[in-house]
């Protein structure tokens, strides 16, 4: 017995410091607050197109983000303006609160379509800081981008009033002008941005977004496949939201294979949970028990099971995630490497903004300009 003791000392020491290389931040009590203005007038299908391919990119930046080694809340907001179609004088409309169900997001965001329309810029950033659910601690992370093409200054409302307002009231308004930089700059998008702390940028709405195919990606869409199979539906809402985690799949799916690996890691992260609807991340955030849900609101696979059997099914399910996320993150490094030495041989490329890249710099800029940190 002696024998053995030293041999399991070590081994229980070397299970602990393999534990503390790569371990996982706490979540933490802080936030990040995105809300995302899209101008869906006729000359904008382009932005949409990028957004819908940039958007598990944006998330995935974001919830590398961390304050005192700590993963803060991902919240994300979208508005659409500028569209005919909007039953708004000023052509505004929420697609969505400040919410953390990614999912969600995904799904408004493929939903949108362009028609013409005036597009007041004034007007629907004062709508998202009136209307939105911003928290009230001055140290979470507030940001707005609104997007579009046309005069910043349309409508009847003051934007220097406005943005005005926005800075004192802790929100940082960065603004995309869709179109060359200096017409931006004329047409007040630049001064939007720097009256409310923000960063001024422009992009090609009509070029398709910057990414690059990797020897990983196929991989990657395998193991999101297999964690697909952890998820289990719970109560009345279960099987939809099972439904429209699938859907987005391949709403990412239909934007290349590039997208689906971006989705993928997003799934892999802290901050895509869905304790609302899957019993896995229910039971481990405490949200529910095993032996409070009546049969009927069980998952199929744990129906007519002894509780026994229903906790050892859980478990299963539990372990395999862990598993399945560790093989995607394990893969995520890798691709990750692999696009920066091919952003390198395509540096004139890699040197045009889209709406991703835009998006994920200035959040970057503003995060570590409040303490958090970029987690590489």
């Amino acid at each position: 017995m002696k024998k053995l003791i030293l041999p399991l000392l070590l081994l229980a020491c070397a299970s602990s410091n393999a534990q503390v290389i790569n371990p996982t931040p706490p979540k933490s009590s802080k936030k990040v607050q995105i809300a995302i203005l899209f101008d869906t007038s006729n000359s904008m299908d382009g932005l949409i197109e990028q957004a819908k391919t940039t958007i598990w990119q944006i998330v995935n930046a974001a919830s590398k983000l961390t304050i005192n080694n700590e993963v803060p809340t991902l919240e994300i907001a979208l508005y659409d303006y500028g569209n005919q179609g909007i039953n708004n004088p000023n052509y505004i409309r929420k697609q969505v609160d400040l919410i953390s169900d990614l999912d969600s997001i995904s799904e408004k965001l493929f939903g949108l379509s362009t028609n013409g329309g005036d597009e007041y810029c004034a007007a629907v950033i004062q709508s998202a800081m009136n209307e939105l659910k911003w928290s009230s601690d001055p140290s979470d992370l507030h940001l707005i981008y609104i997007a579009g093409n046309e005069p910043f200054n349309q409508g009847s409302l003051d934007y220097k009033t406005v943005l005005k307002n926005a800075a004192n009231a802790n929100l940082i308004v960065n603004t995309i002008y869709c179109g060359p930089y200096d017409q931006g700059v004329r047409e007040f998008w630049y001064d939007g941005a720097t009256l409310a702390q923000g960063n001024y940028f422009n992009i090609d709405s009509n070029q398709d977004a910057f990414h690059v195919d990797t020897p990983y990606d196929k991989e990657i869409g395998q193991y999101n496949d297999s964690l697909n199979t952890t998820y289990m539906g719970y109560g009345s809402a279960g099987v939809y939201r099972a439904e429209k985690q699938k859907k987005e799949d391949m709403n990412a799916g239909s934007k290349g294979a590039f997208n689906v690996s971006e989705r993928a890691v997003s799934k892999s992260q802290t901050n895509y949970k869905n304790s609302e609807w899957d019993m896995v991340d229910a039971v481990e955030e405490g949200k529910i028990e095993l032996d409070s849900l009546k049969d009927n609101e069980l998952p199929a696979e744990l129906k007519g099971k002894s509780k026994e059997e229903q906790q050892k099914i859980l478990d299963e399910k539990t372990a395999k995630r862990k598993d399945y996320q560790e093989k995607i993150n394990d893969l995520a490094k890798k691709r990750s490497d692999f696009i920066a030495e091919e952003k390198k041989k395509r540096a004139e490329e890699a040197g045009k903004e889209d709406l991703g890249s835009s998006i994920i710099k200035t959040m970057n800029t503003s995060a570590e300009k409040k303490g958090y940190k970029v987690k590489q």
